[in-house]
């Protein structure tokens, strides 16, 4: 029996909501997936989670849509009102969740950005490249095709258990844990990271609450640093700005539980998650992190790095595609630094020689040098960066 039957006090609205339609598709590799139809986050009137899905919320747009009141607007065009939307920013900002003009800047802002602008000493896409990428893309008809035309800006680790996963339910995460309460898992458009297995002999589940995203896998991706957000034609880059904004806080948080079970954490105001999000004509990159509020709660922050076009100039979409390129490998070395020090403290408790935690702030120590594959499906382009 549908929730409909249950409660058929509910509004046609809340109806689509409650009882989404199945779809089905066929998958052809982890990299060229077109991204399923995700749930989105908001909340309903009483205090279950609610799911909202893309494909819902625009038919609840329909549903919605209004004329406009202004008396100088003569188009006949309408005006949608998101109230699903605004209701997750609403609790998503209850739960501590600040948008960028409410954010503060991390301690680490102007390191963030010099990683995300770093050169990369190896060759980049002649123009002829971005050209293709920008005729392609200005022509797309959805948001999978979007997804596809910009994957291959993304850089791939071959044969690493440093995998990414797309359109993915954090079914691992715990609930209303602060930040989510009453709201249903992130889903990421796109998010990378290390598998579980590459913990062990580490039980990371068991001592580490939303390390693992993914339950009953595993070779689920975990403690990510890592997320991303796309828009297709037309889409409200705003929604997903908020969506990054809580997939962020979920990174922050489960990398902040990794951390308090060393007896660590970073130093204050410090950031080192990123999420992007994009729909194929601009990309945009975001620092997270989390602060004490004066009521002892947390607050999470999520602070605007850089702003790109990809199809203005030749020199812009290197200069996206570079960024991009940079936030993997800073997340893939964060990721690699975490995980070896929580084994090493495992490997400590076990045999008893444990030392007492230190009363300080440690940063996470990150690797000086860039890993030695780091760019090895990048030498197939014949114009050097400068």
């Amino acid at each position: 029996m549908d929730e409909t039957q249950i409660r058929p006090e509910l509004s046609q609205a809340e109806q689509v909501l409650a009882n989404p339609p199945s779809r089905k598709r066929k998958l052809d590799s982890d990299d060229d997936a077109e991204p399923r139809a995700k749930r989105a986050q908001t909340t309903r009137p009483t205090s279950e989670p609610a799911r909202l899905t893309r494909q819902n919320l625009a038919r609840f747009n329909k549903m919605g849509k209004k004329k406009s009141s202004d008396p100088s607007d003569d188009s006949g065009s309408t005006k949608t009102i998101s109230t699903m939307a605004s209701g997750f920013a609403i609790q998503a900002r209850k739960n501590g969740i600040r948008d960028p003009i409410g954010s503060k800047p991390p301690k680490n802002l102007e390191g963030l950005r010099k990683q995300v602008a770093k050169s990369r000493g190896t060759a980049s896409p002649p123009e002829s490249v971005c050209e293709d990428y920008t005729y392609t893309v200005q022509r797309a008809d959805n948001e999978a095709t979007v997804v596809g035309e910009t994957l291959p800006l993304l850089k791939t680790y071959p044969r690493e258990p440093y995998k990414r996963t797309l359109n993915q339910a954090f079914t691992g995460f715990p609930k209303d844990v602060g930040f989510n309460n009453g709201l249903s898992a992130p889903q990421p458009d796109f998010v990378e990271g290390l598998e579980m297995e590459e913990y062990q002999p580490f039980p990371i589940g068991e001592y580490v609450p939303g390390a693992v995203l993914v339950k009953n896998n595993p070779r689920s991706v975990t403690l990510p640093h890592i997320a991303g957000e796309w828009k297709g034609p037309g889409g409200d880059m705003r929604e997903a700005e908020l969506q990054s904004r809580y997939d962020g806080a979920a990174l922050v948080h489960a990398r902040n539980q990794a951390l308090s079970y060393m007896g660590k954490s970073d130093p204050p105001g410090h950031a080192e998650i990123t999420t992007f999000t994009t729909d194929g004509k601009n990309i945009n990159f975001f620092a997270h992190y989390a602060t004490e509020a004066e009521d002892g709660t947390l607050e999470y922050h999520q602070y605007p790095i850089k702003s790109t076009s990809l199809v203005n100039s030749h020199g812009e979409h290197k200069e996206g595609r570079r960024g991009l390129r940079n936030a993997q490998d800073h997340a893939r070395a964060q990721s690699y630094a975490l995980r070896d020090q929580l084994k090493e403290h495992y490997k400590q408790q076990r045999s008893g020689g444990l030392h007492p935690v230190a009363t300080g702030m440690p940063t996470l120590p990150v690797p000086g040098t860039e890993p030695l594959n780091a760019y090895e499906d990048e030498d197939d382009y014949e114009v050097v960066e400068p």
